[in-house]
């Protein structure tokens, strides 16, 4: 593949990263007047709504298999990923449910070590999986080095992250390139909702129109809809095609530390020596996880 093409990957995946580390910030803003589903529930739905403002065009069946994937993508990423996240945090500490999620990279590696073709496990992997997680535990400590074991909790939040590993590993299968983008995100955008709509019997709603047209709430929405969702899952398309499943879940240690530096501008919350430890070993882990001498040099272990 084109290095300009690799370096694109890796722009549009620190980007898609930028954008996603600072959603906490407008989720927990929204959840003073909503539950965790509504929000979910709306931001998805503003984003499928901007997808087809992009291209209003249906997209053509190709096949069982093919929508099976879509399927499957849109349960993954879209539905379980944020409703096990969501209702792990009710049930366990947030630095629980950030330190566990961290592991996807892990789950995305040994997947597609077994499903898909040339991306086979590599020996630098291990080690920075291993120093960017040491990161992400000082990170979500942030000097308190709390770390209180819930099962229920923190079951959910291991199921968030393997199922983001399948959804990644699905993605490349489906293969996303640039003249079909839009319409396979919104394809998984459309199967997500559909499969999120069983929770809302089940989970706590409020669909306050009042409450949704207040400024902050809309501006957030609007956030959480167009670039979190719409945009990032656009990008984050095409970043797995181009980088692969392995190299591009790598970016995901970054989501804390753009969380805990966003809260600090935003929110006014202090940095500790601790955080900032964290944040240098998790950049190291992606650098060293990220880094080839040479193209193929690596042999797979």
């Amino acid at each position: 593949m084109p290095r300009r093409q690799k370096t694109l990957g890796h722009i549009a995946a620190l980007l898609t990263i930028l954008i996603w580390g600072t959603t906490f910030v407008s989720t927990k803003v929204l959840l003073r007047d909503f539950t965790p589903v509504t929000v979910l529930f709306t931001r998805f739905v503003i984003g499928y709504a901007f997808l087809w403002c992009l291209k209003p065009r249906l997209m053509p069946f190709s096949g069982w298999k093919k929508e099976f994937l879509f399927a499957g993508a849109g349960l993954t990423g879209v539905t379980l990923y944020f409703l096990l996240e969501n209702i792990a945090l009710t049930y366990t500490l947030a630095s629980n449910v950030g330190i566990i999620v961290a592991v996807v990279p892990f789950f995305t590696a040994l997947l597609a070590h077994f499903l898909i073709k040339g991306e086979r496990f590599m020996p630098r992997f291990f080690l920075g999986f291993v120093a960017a997680f040491s990161g992400i535990f000082l990170i979500m400590a942030n000097g308190a080095f709390v770390l209180e074991l819930n099962p229920a909790g923190d079951l959910l939040a291991l199921g968030a992250a393997l199922v983001w590993a399948v959804y990644s590993i699905l993605m490349k299968k489906i293969g996303v390139n640039t003249s079909n983008m839009v319409a396979c995100t919104r394809r998984i955008f459309f199967y997500g909702i559909v499969m999120m709509v069983p929770a809302l019997s089940l989970l706590p709603v409020n669909f306050d129109w009042d409450l949704f047209i207040r400024p902050v709430n809309a501006a957030n929405l609007l956030y959480l809809g167009f670039f979190a969702s719409a945009l990032c899952f656009l990008a984050w398309s095409r970043v797995v095609e181009v980088l692969g499943a392995v190299k591009s879940s790598v970016y995901i240690y970054m989501v804390p530390v753009v969380a805990v530096i966003a809260s600090a501008i935003i929110l006014g919350e202090c940095l500790t020596w601790i955080s900032i430890t964290g944040i240098f070993l998790t950049l190291c882990g992606v650098i060293i996880s990220e880094y080839r001498k040479k193209e193929g040099k690596d042999k797979p272990a």
